[in-house]
């Protein structure tokens, strides 16, 4: 059987956080609004409508290009790609074909197995999002609430060549444009949808396959299981001598499976133009970079900072789920050292959310003192590792402090070893407890585990059970 190489090169739409749509001055926030709401005349391509450039849409697209390692241009150009959908009342989309704002660029993302592929960035272009059908048995029924959303609309090179780095390429896209805030990064509500384009070709062959593009993806899981199918589909086809028909397909996540939509038109079918109503955009090197001078630290500088922690893979990707732990675990760092930090980061790790489609917005904000306060005491063995836990789940969705949890919770560790002392003997003098003494007498260290236990039960569970264990040794 004949192997074949994977080729995938994705196009990402990200939805820009703006107040308003990218030539109309309608709410650019259409999740859980009626339809038809958020609308205004230019978005419905009325006649003598002229549309107005959003200004802060160019700044997100300026920042955008920086998170990607890309050169911004300083002219750039609007043209009209036409072709015909219901949800698109102009009959035309206004995008940038031939002068896009943002030029080559690269991003690296990281692998599960610790090494990196780099995508390299063809390019990027500023475009206004087109409506959304919605498909009943006998008809369809249209919503403009998304028409003229601003997007911006990255277009990879052929690089990656797995599922897997397909997957881990759109989820560092995603980390580097909700950490630039450049989108909200709501994938439920299509804030970023992945176009994958996937041919095979016999490996050493000189040309790419045909290519299949697998329409609005949007998780990370599916983007990796839509290429799996594909990549089978067209190698089957390829073995039985039929041929890969270039068109555009859709992924259904219930049946695992990808099927046919239309076939893929070329850019000459859109007959694109300029646009006559829009001017060019025109940036200095000098506007360029105070536009991105204020942007946030992206998660590389948080996978650096953290490298002496010791912090697993799974651990640091918790982390990064959400800007605002990166920022938390980072600040705790430099406030409380490397050893409190890496306590905290566990913490978070196994105790906050790190669902891809949650909204960043919904994510609560916390500040470092509190959870720098609740290390202490475990340092201190005022707590057990089990009840800090429990006191963290509490700080998580509470305003008292760790002491005043703890206290509540009557979770406070006795340490104190003359109250200790006291229950130890009491417990060494039980009857019930004389077969442990005799076989830790004996060498049998294990039985010290029960005596443990029976201070700690007599104890209601406050004892320090490493302060417990040493009495019982000097006793013994």
């Amino acid at each position: 059987m004949t192997n074949y190489l994977m080729t995938i090169g994705i196009e990402c739409h990200v939805q820009l956080a703006t107040a308003t749509k990218l030539f109309s001055p309608a709410d650019n926030d259409a999740r859980d609004k009626s339809p038809n709401s958020v609308v205004h005349p230019i978005d419905f391509g009325l006649p003598g409508m002229l549309p107005v450039l959003n200004k802060r849409a160019v700044e997100l697209a300026v920042v955008a290009g920086k998170a990607m390692n890309a050169k911004i241009a300083n002219i750039s150009r609007f043209d009209r790609k036409h072709y015909f959908y219901p949800d698109l009342p102009n009959g035309y989309q206004i995008t940038q074909m031939y002068h896009p704002a943002i030029l080559a660029g690269y991003v690296d993302a990281p692998m599960e197995d610790g090494s990196t592929v780099r995508v390299r960035i063809h390019h990027a272009h500023i475009e206004m999002d087109a409506g959304k059908l919605t498909h009943f048995g006998d008809h369809s029924r249209v919503d403009l609430n998304r028409a003229g959303t601003p997007l911006i609309e990255i277009v990879s090179e052929p690089d990656i060549h797995s599922p897997q780095e397909a997957k881990a390429y759109a989820a560092e896209l995603h980390k580097l444009m909700t950490y630039a805030g450049v989108t909200h990064g709501d994938l439920y509500h299509g804030n970023m949808r992945f176009d994958v384009n996937i041919s095979v070709a016999p490996e050493g062959a000189t040309e790419l396959g045909k290519r299949a593009e697998v329409k609005n993806l949007n998780s990370f899981r599916s983007v990796e299981r839509a290429a799996e199918y594909e990549f089978h589909r067209q190698v089957a086809l390829l073995e039985k001598g039929e041929r890969v028909v270039q068109e555009t397909r859709g992924w259904d996540d219930a049946t695992g499976k990808t099927s046919s939509q239309r076939s893929k038109e070329d850019a000459q079918d859109y007959r694109y133009m300029p646009d006559p109503d829009i001017p060019p955009i025109v940036l200095t090197d000098e506007e360029i970079a105070t536009i991105q001078q204020g942007m946030s630290v992206l998660p590389p500088y948080y996978r650096d900072k953290w490298k002496d922690l010791g912090l697993d893979r799974s651990v640091i990707d918790s982390l990064l789920s959400n800007r605002s732990y990166a920022e938390l675990i980072a600040t705790i760092q430099d406030k409380a050292g490397d050893a409190v930090a890496k306590r905290v980061a566990h913490w978070f790790s196994s105790g906050v959310s790190t669902d891809e489609n949650a909204s960043p917005e919904e994510v609560k904000e916390y500040t470092a003192d509190p959870f720098i306060a609740l290390a202490a005491m475990v340092d201190a063995n005022e707590l057990s590792s089990t009840a800090a836990k429990e006191v963290f789940n509490e700080l998580l969705v509470s305003d008292r402090s760790p002491r005043e949890i703890a206290e509540a919770k009557n979770l406070l560790q006795v340490s104190d070893e003359g109250a200790i002392a006291a229950i130890v003997d009491e417990v060494l003098a039980d009857p019930a407890s004389s077969k442990a003494v005799e076989d830790i007498r004996s060498g049998n260290d294990k039985a010290i585990g029960f005596l443990v236990g029976q201070i700690m039960k007599k104890s209601q569970g406050k004892a320090n059970p490493a302060l417990a264990q040493k009495l019982i040794r000097e006793r013994l």
